[in-house]
């Protein structure tokens, strides 16, 4: 039988207390006998007992003011009540203060066993519970929600393992969080994390990028330059979109992470680094093996830990408390006062869909709080986010997933570019000369590049669109411009 923590059984009566004590025996349960609500209070002060057995009457004090002292100190036991005179006040009286549960003497063996036992699992079940409120921010993360403690016993587990991690979900629900928490809470902590965003990188570059090169390698190579994976010997290699890399890369990747081996671009010299790789995809890698976009053999050697990661709109007791937590780090960082959210507010926020997740509340609480003033931030501080003055009022409906189509994708991304560009167009003074749209769209992207020093990854995230739209947009720009010329 497993090891159960010893029960405290208070009872002034001799041969009553020895019948009890041979009932848990018999059992496999261990008790301890007192016959004094002095010693009761002694023997629970150590903390090791999870039920107590107690009578209402004793010698020194009544059963009922050790009941209240154990709520009042909010003590970790289960109170079982015994005792002689039942009455339906007793037994009110003491499930008020607590009370687990209520024996009337005479009662059997099996009575007393059935009691205990139920007695333990309560208090089990409450232990998980109040360990499930501590765990309300993981290492980046924040939220309490059942959801969200899965996911923190998944990375416990997982750290400490060489496996790799695959991680999934939509865009803007903390897969990069989730592979730093790994490493965070693995032993490589001390070693350097190095992320790849495989979205955002030419696919002629991905290659010299992961296992880096030689001078002369290529047009470009002034000289020689490491790679993320030398960059990440030791510790974590985190390569997001993972299911952007393109297939001949992907056989160098499958071969690189079975051997651990890899040669430069443009060298001959064989090397060799010590690295855990976790990697992560919006799309379904699944539907990506079937349309033959991503290698089958590649996803079973990275398919070894799943973590999916839910979408901010299955997890509604957390969108608040995420929200708080933005609200006051963003307020403090733009030296403004606000401190809560309206009860408008809170209900508007809740009732949001959140398609972009994390992300897009990130993006819509600093908006709120750098264009307004004041302690409370209202609805009317919210910007809209459907039709005009639309606020939050969205329903709560099933956002579809991603297919793994690459054409729906991307018209879909178009989609909500060629709305940003129609909303912009309509805020400029109105003129007779008609500018095309792409045109608009190309000084639009140029100038954000530019404004962050022709960082890419940067403008692509201040703009709220994938790295690779930015690249695939420059492609088309060509295309227009020959046509045009």
């Amino acid at each position: 039988m497993a090891e159960t923590p010893p029960i405290l059984l208070v009872e002034d009566t001799a041969s009553l207390a020895a019948v009890y004590t041979s009932y848990l025996k018999r059992s496999g349960y261990d008790s301890t006998q007192v016959m004094s609500g002095k010693e009761a209070l002694y023997e629970l002060d150590g903390g090791e007992y999870k039920v107590m057995l107690l009578d209402l009457q004793l010698p020194d004090m009544d059963g009922i003011e050790i009941l209240r002292m154990v709520q009042e100190q909010n003590l970790p036991v289960a109170v079982v009540i015994i005792t002689s005179n039942a009455s339906v006040n007793v037994a009110v009286e003491s499930m008020r203060l607590g009370a687990y549960d209520f024996l009337e003497k005479p009662f059997s063996a099996d009575r007393l066993i059935v009691t205990v036992r139920n007695a333990l699992k309560h208090m089990q079940l409450s232990e998980m519970v109040e360990a499930i409120k501590e765990r309300t921010h993981f290492y980046g993360f924040i939220g309490s929600s059942f959801a969200m403690q899965a996911i923190y016993r998944t990375i416990d587990s997982a750290a400490t393992s060489k496996a790799t991690v695959f991680v999934t979900g939509e865009s803007g629900t903390g897969k990069e969080v989730c592979a730093e928490a790994i490493h965070k809470c693995s032993p490589r902590a001390d070693k350097p994390f190095v992320p790849l965003n495989c979205g955002a990188i030419p696919k002629d570059l991905m290659e010299s990028e992961i296992f880096g090169h030689v001078k002369g390698a290529f047009t470009g190579a002034i000289g020689n330059r490491d790679g993320a994976a030398t960059q990440a010997d030791g510790g974590t290699l985190f390569l997001d979109e993972i299911c952007e890399m393109d297939l001949d890369l992907q056989t160098k990747l499958l071969r690189f992470i079975q051997s651990g081996t890899f040669h430069k671009v443009g060298s001959t010299r064989l090397e060799k680094v010590n690295i855990r790789i976790v990697c992560a995809t919006n799309r379904s890698p699944l539907q990506e093996v079937q349309a033959g976009r991503f290698r089958e053999d590649l996803y079973y050697r990275l398919h070894v830990i799943p973590i999916h990661l839910p979408p901010l709109r299955d997890r509604d007791e957390d969108i608040l408390e995420i929200a708080k937590s933005f609200l006051l780090d963003y307020a403090k960082e733009e030296r403004k006062e606000f401190t809560s959210f309206s009860a408008e507010a809170i209900k508007a926020i809740n009732n949001y869909s959140w398609p972009g997740n994390i992300r897009q509340l990130q993006n819509v609480i600093r908006n709120s709080i750098v264009l307004n003033e004041g302690q409370i931030l209202t609805v009317d501080m919210l910007p809209s986010l459907g039709g005009q003055n639309a606020g939050f009022t969205e329903y709560k409906g099933n956002v579809p997933e991603r297919t793994g189509d690459d054409s729906r994708d991307n018209n879909k991304h178009d989609s909500v570019e060629l709305l940003s560009t129609a909303n912009h167009l309509a805020e400029l003074p109105q003129s007779t000369e008609v500018i095309p749209l792409w045109i608009v769209e190309k000084e639009t992207i140029e100038a954000a590049i530019k404004a962050c020093g022709d960082n890419i990854v940067k403008a692509a995230s201040l703009l709220d669109i994938n790295p690779s739209t930015i690249y695939r947009k420059k492609a088309q720009w060509k295309a227009h411009e020959k046509k045009t010329s």
